[in-house]
């Protein structure tokens, strides 16, 4: 009966544990309207936002706003093709198909996401690598196509001489087929990372990237971005190095080869840098008085577009120029899968900053206009779009700080503006692109690198960072070097772990302090940095300001028994040596007196008086510690008891009493807590000061 009654209350107990847990998933499971509503409106924010527009207050700053940032962002889609290995067509599709996804599924009203230099650049190391492995000459104007190759993403029959090409995907892919094919697969990928990323929640990620890590890989970055497009400017035809060492490889090729300099490119150069340097000096002398910012660079592609055609200079004297843009859209294609696997690894990067920048600059501009995002919101959004495009022949995109400026300075409320931007860009897609035929590569070049001023303009505030923070400018020195000597993915990675690794040494060699009395109060503060203090008579305080863990261990003592000027076994070993030396000298005084019963002299040695007899560990600034912390505690009470000296914790963190509680610390059941454990410094000395009256004080060994 008994076995029975047991029997039917643990079934019982079962299901009513289990009961919760089934209501949770049933709820979980169930579909209903105000489900798919709720599921709806958060997967796409749109439909929560758009019904209630405002239409009179919003309209004309989301339509002014949208169209301005659809002038600038058309040339800068077709220079960025030029960072990213690909035609210029593909540049104007990411800049579509982003800001329709965004306007979609971001929750931000002002960023603005599309291409994006940085993110162009690195999709294009990735591009002329597997260009260049796959047997492709990186010299542009090296190879021309041949008629029997068939263009599978421009969609036309190509023509020229005999042109290397590789089956992919059962067909015949030519050089610029095979970019855009790599660049849509490393793009899928880091989409899918990205996404990946927000359903696990690994938004944290972004958290090691620090600010001044982030500031010199950028401009690291963007000097690795001028040394590329350095050679436009001089009409110099030369392939984009391959592997480590960018920078100073083309720099050296570039003066190798300056005796071949384009004069027409090299004028035409130095004319667009100068009106576009102009205008945006002019722009931020008079941004307060200029109700909209001036189209510099639509300006400047205009006038050099028709400067290059009714000049001919690609034909009198031989100038780069972009060549033919299709008008209208190419069939959407699946990524190729059989490519992945290459390009997985640089992929990572790719989703990594790509996200970092889309969410803080979306939190910066929802805190300064008053609402609130949603970063894995963010993730999921810049994560589709990067998978969906990648299926119509785009590359990798991001959220831009100088277009999200731009937005936010001319009026935008609402992502309205995005969609408006797309409609500039199809405009340019359907009707305007063949025009730019004409186009010259150097007038690309020289829009990229203008709008690298305020990334190079860092360079400037280095004694500055060096003034208010030594770390974060050696963290920053470290990380552009990285990047613009070696590589923009190895910078990254030396700037991450160089930055951490600037944590730990901090951890590893923390602030100590002996600290004293503020004049009748129970504060403690650092004898070193405040005047007026007085020191505990006969107890020394000591500070720590750093966890203590495994990898710092060795240095709290050390910082400790330099502080109180007494290392517990060097002092133990002193009164051994100083016990036996007195032994054998009463035993020689003894021989000498003749006395019998040499064996049985007893010596008594009076112990070396110390300045103290307790030491107070202020643990205020230690927010944990590990088990190898808490033994580091259990030996440090130990040792400094076989000197008669005291130590006590006070101030302690409840997390750091929970982990002394579990290593039993103060003993069976805490029943030495009282006597190791105070709230504040003051009453650790009280009690110490009293425990010392109360000794006896006879201390002969």
């Amino acid at each position: 009966v008994f076995w029975e009654k047991e029997q039917i209350s643990s079934s019982q107990t079962v299901s009513l544990l289990c009961s919760p847990r089934k209501s949770k998933l049933k709820q979980g499971v169930t579909c209903s309207m105000p489900r798919v509503r709720s599921t709806l409106t958060g997967f796409f924010p749109v439909v929560r936002w758009l019904p209630k527009y405002k239409l009179r207050e919003y309209v004309w700053g989301d339509v002014m706003s949208g169209l301005i940032v659809g002038i600038i962002l058309v040339p800068q889609a077709i220079a960025y093709c030029l960072l990213a290995g690909v035609e210029p067509i593909y540049g104007l599709y990411t800049s579509f198909y982003a800001n329709i996804i965004y306007f979609l599924m971001g929750t931000s009203r002002h960023v603005s996401v599309g291409i994006f230099s940085l993110m162009s650049l690195m999709v294009g190391q990735v591009v002329d690598r597997e260009v260049f492995l796959a047997g492709f000459d990186l010299n542009e104007e090296s190879t021309k196509p041949s008629p029997d190759v068939f263009n599978g993403t421009i969609g036309f029959n190509l023509t020229g001489g005999n042109v290397h090409t590789v089956e992919l995907m059962g067909m015949q892919c030519g050089k610029e087929c095979y970019a855009i094919t790599i660049a849509a697969a490393v793009t899928f990928l880091a989409g899918i990372y990205q996404i990946l990323m927000a359903i696990f929640r690994l938004g944290f990620v972004s958290v090691y990237l620090s600010g001044p890590m982030l500031d010199g890989f950028a401009t690291g970055a963007s000097f690795t971005i001028l040394t590329v497009q350095a050679k436009y400017l001089l009409g110099l035809k030369i392939p984009r190095h391959q592997g480590y060492g960018t920078v100073p490889v083309t720099w050296i090729n570039i003066f190798t080869n300056i005796h071949k300099t384009n004069l027409c490119d090299l004028i035409t150069s130095a004319i667009c840098i100068s009106i576009l340097v102009a205008g945006k000096e002019i722009q931020d002398r008079y941004k307060d008085r200029l109700k909209i910012p001036l189209p510099t660079e639509l300006v400047v592609v205009a006038g050099a577009t028709l400067a290059s055609h009714f000049g001919d200079l690609n034909g009198r004297y031989g100038s780069s120029v972009s060549g033919h843009i299709p008008t209208g859209f190419i069939p959407p294609q699946v990524p190729a899968f059989s490519l992945m696997p290459r390009v997985a690894l640089d992929a990572i990067p790719l989703a990594v900053i790509s996200f970092a920048f889309t969410v803080s600059l979306s939190e910066m501009f929802a805190k300064k206009n008053g609402y609130t995002v949603r970063p894995n919101q963010e993730m999921l959004a810049i994560g589709l779009c990067n998978i969906i495009p990648s299926f119509f022949h785009s590359f990798t995109t991001s959220a831009a700080l100088a277009k999200t400026m731009v937005k936010d300075s001319t009026g935008c409320q609402t992502q309205v503006s995005s969609l408006i931007s797309a409609v500039v860009v199809l405009l340019v897609l359907l009707v305007f692109a063949p025009f730019f035929y004409s186009l010259q590569k150097c007038v690309l070049a020289c829009i990229i690198i203008v709008s690298l001023r305020g990334a190079l303009r860092k360079f400037k505030d280095v004694p500055a960072k060096w003034r208010d923070s030594r770390n974060d400018a050696i963290v920053w020195l470290v990380t552009m070097s990285a990047t613009a000597l070696i590589s923009v993915e190895l910078g990254l990675l030396v700037g991450v772990v160089f930055s951490m690794s600037c944590i730990i040494f901090k951890t590893q060699n923390p602030k100590v302090s002996l600290l004293g009395r503020v004049n009748d109060t129970d504060l403690y503060e650092d004898l070193e940095e405040y005047k007026n203090l007085t020191p505990p008579p006969r107890v020394q305080v000591f500070r720590f300001q750093a966890p203590l863990y495994y990898a710092n261990k060795d240095s709290f003592l050390k910082s400790l028994y330099k502080a109180v000027g007494v290392e517990p076994f060097l002092e133990l070993t002193k009164r051994r040596k100083a016990e036996k030396k007195a032994k054998e000298m009463s035993l020689k005084q003894a021989k000498a007196n003749g006395e019998k019963n040499n064996g049985d002299v007893t010596v008594g040695l009076v112990q070396r008086e110390l300045e103290f007899h307790t030491i107070v560990l202020d643990c205020s600034a230690i927010p944990f510690i590990d088990s190898a912390g808490m033994a580091t505690f259990k030996m440090l009470v130990k040792e400094y008891k076989e000197i008669g000296v005291s130590v006590l914790l006070a101030s302690c963190s409840t997390t750091v009493i929970d982990i002394l509680q579990k290593g039993q610390f103060f003993g069976k059941n805490d029943i030495d807590m009282s006597s190791l454990l105070f709230y504040t410094v003051h009453a650790a000395i009280l009690y110490a000061n009293s425990a010392a009256v109360s000794k006896p004080e006879d201390s002969v060994v």
